[in-house]
């Protein structure tokens, strides 16, 4: 399995259920950047902006494509930008 496929096969927890990144769709993203970006507006979990940028740059990058999901989008930007959205949270070692 490449890199990117392992990326696009992560167990993304939305709406109250487990699914693979590469299954989110344009309104899931749209989801998480906005409950990401409410996170953010205060306190300890200000750290999160980053992450809800990157959430929204992935549902950008959808709606340029023209794709409605991320398994549809270039497997090496649909992995890129989910790295940056923490969909494999970075190794701090």
């Amino acid at each position: 399995m490449s890199a990117a496929e392992d990326v696009l096969a992560r167990p993304v927890f939305i709406a109250g259920a487990y699914k693979p990144f590469a299954a989110f769709t344009l309104n899931d993203v749209q989801a998480r950047a906005s409950e990401l970006r409410q996170a953010a507006q205060a306190g300890p979990l200000a750290r999160v902006g980053g992450i809800a940028r990157a959430w929204g740059e992935l549902a950008r990058a959808l709606s340029a494509a023209g794709v409605e999901t991320v398994g549809e989008l270039d497997p090496d930007i649909a992995a890129d930008l989910g790295r940056k959205a923490w969909v494999v949270p970075p190794s701090f070692l």
